[in-house]
């Protein structure tokens, strides 16, 4: 039985991922902004526990998990979390470029750093749940695009850093992916939301968990996963 450290299990393709993973009867630890969210997290899966720890903060990070038991085994490390807002750079405050690079960037980049020696002990696999906006920025997209491309570049620095520790790194980007994120993305666009038009988050999940998955002779670096419709 695996043990798996997830992000973002509370919606979308966190959950789908959560969902699958709890389903075969892998053990999950699951990432919550406060105790009470962590509650709701164990409940809706039951026999996993929750690690508390606020990615808006990463500053408190270390504290956090210095107040808590740390999974001892991490087979994977799922980064599935993360939060959109767009707006033209001459409009972007310095508050929205934080809040996304905190959330998008800064708080996986620790929360690797602080789990770091345990998933050197289990020759893990870390994999980053990127954008199709962390290889192409568009219009409006600036902020989160930098916090995705940033990721990328975390990955890959990553990637080549940890390979002789046994650790692999993947970096998925899904396309415009049917989650609440995506409801609040097009409503920021003006545009109507259709679900059906998007990628299943199930769709994402399977790559997610064939990373996880894949024999250790062989490591998938980068997916992208567009839209079929």
């Amino acid at each position: 039985m695996a043990t798996h450290l997830i992000t973002g299990a509370g919606s979308g393709i966190g959950a789908a991922v959560a969902a699958r993973l709890h389903a075969r009867g892998d053990d999950l630890v699951l990432l919550a902004r406060d105790a009470a969210r962590g509650k709701q997290l164990v409940d809706r899966y039951p026999g996993s526990r929750a690690l508390v720890g606020d990615l808006a903060d990463p500053d408190r990070l270390s504290w956090a998990f210095s107040k808590q038991a740390v999974p001892e085994r991490i087979d994977s490390l799922l980064h599935i979390a993360g939060i959109a807002d767009l707006g033209p750079v001459g409009e972007l405050r310095p508050k929205t470029w934080h809040q996304q690079l905190n959330v998008n960037l800064i708080a996986p980049a620790e929360v690797t750093r602080l789990l770091l020696p345990t998933l050197r002990a289990s020759q893990a696999t870390v994999v980053f749940v990127n954008s199709g906006a962390g290889l192409t920025a568009h219009a409006e997209w600036g902020a989160y695009g930098a916090s995705k491309h940033g990721l990328k570049a975390l990955a890959d620095a990553l990637r080549a850093e940890e390979k002789p520790n046994g650790i692999r790194v993947t970096s998925v980007y899904p396309g415009r992916t049917a989650s609440p994120m995506q409801a609040k993305v097009h409503s920021q666009e003006g545009k109507e939301y259709d679900p059906e038009r998007w990628i299943d988050p199930e769709s994402v999940a399977t790559t997610v968990l064939m990373a996880v998955d894949l024999p250790r002779d062989a490591e998938i670096a980068d997916l992208s996963v567009r839209p079929g419709r």
